[in-house]
């Protein structure tokens, strides 16, 4: 955007007469230009950037896509001299008070964080579907990689999941993944990104895009029991209903994963719609260790080349598969390339079961 400066005209007598010349208008000067877009990283509605000598704003969320040449980046005119770094000012945050959409603050952490969604003051470290990492260039930076060493970084989880339950926390599956280390540890960093994607898209299908915690047909909450097992059902008939990221059903289901990972949930199911890190740890045991109605776990799928459709079979196969539901298997194939391509990778073959 232009800043114009308006001179005054100047006067001048000539010998026949008092004759006025002005000034010619002076060229708009052009703003400073912001700071230089990076391929790298992540923008999100609002950015600044400069880009061949011109001001852009992005849209909406982008990252890779070159300001010119996408529609996502809009035209703010030419700028001049070097990249300026606005002044932080934002006002630290408190517990307890309300922020709206948008609110930016300094957390304790000395980062700082925008409101992604309206929240009462929850702790953006935690809380990170209400949260999000922000920079004063209105960017958000590339995530520092996770302890765990997880390749899907925070913002790229957002991007996947922007309208997920709260429940379902990235710092909850970066916490369940020492359970399966393993998991998207294995092959070439390609296998390694398409096994994430496939993990993920089958979750986001089961929960409607990590929004459901529960099973949502509470009338069959009583068929989970099999009272045929020796251990019964000691939490009741009806507490062994779908839970969590794979959805986690039977009472000989719970009691496995429970004494897969150390915890008795034959007899306490409800943690696993209670506490994110266990309900991700059930989910990474479904798909670490069990081949369901398939012939393999969905891990080994993705790492020895079966490929994305044997996934599909090992968790809901018999109803999905062999042209039992092709929408449905549709929908997972979908979003298993959408995620693909957010981690800068393909979707392989096989994709169909």
């Amino acid at each position: 955007m232009y800043k114009q400066r308006i001179f005054a005209a100047m006067s001048a007598t000539a010998m026949a007469g008092a004759l006025t010349f002005a000034l010619p208008m002076s060229s708009a000067s052009a703003e400073a230009c912001a700071a230089t877009w990076n391929s790298g990283a992540v923008y999100t509605g609002g950015a600044s950037v400069s880009h061949n000598g011109r001001n852009y704003s992005a849209l909406w969320w982008t990252q890779g896509e070159a300001p010119g040449s996408a529609a996502v980046w809009s035209d703010k005119g030419g700028c001049t001299g070097g990249s300026t770094s606005p002044t932080c000012n934002h006002p630290n945050w408190a517990a307890g008070t309300w922020y709206p959409a948008g609110s930016i603050v300094r957390f304790t952490d000395g980062r700082y964080y925008r409101a992604e969604h309206e929240n009462p003051g929850y702790d953006p470290t935690i809380s990170t579907w209400f949260w999000e990492p922000y920079t004063c260039g209105g960017t958000t930076p590339t995530d520092p990689p996770d302890p765990s060493g997880f390749l899907v970084s925070q913002a790229q989880f957002n991007q996947m999941f922007p309208s997920r339950n709260g429940f379902y926390t990235y710092s909850g599956l970066t916490a369940a993944l020492s359970a399966y280390p393993g998991f998207t540890k294995t092959g070439s960093d390609t296998v390694r990104k398409r096994e994430a994607a496939a993990f993920l898209a089958n979750v986001s299908h089961e929960t409607g895009g990590l929004v459901h915690i529960v099973e949502q047909n509470t009338a069959n909450y009583s068929h989970y029991c099999d009272t045929g097992q020796p251990f019964g059902c000691p939490a009741g008939q009806s507490a062994y209903y779908g839970r969590g990221p794979m959805q986690l059903s039977w009472n000989y289901n719970y009691k496995a994963a429970g004494d897969a990972l150390g915890l008795d949930l034959l007899r306490n199911p409800s943690l696993v719609q209670n506490d994110a890190s266990v309900a991700w740890k059930t989910g990474l045991w479904y798909w670490n260790t069990q081949s369901g109605p398939g012939t393999m776990t969905p891990h080994n799928a993705m790492v020895n080349g079966p490929g994305f459709g044997e996934t599909i079979r090992s968790i809901n196969g018999r109803i999905e598969c062999n042209g039992g539901n092709p929408a449905q298997v549709q929908s997972r194939i979908n979003t298993y390339q959408r995620f693909v391509q957010i981690l800068g990778t393909t979707p392989g073959d096989n994709l169909s079961c």
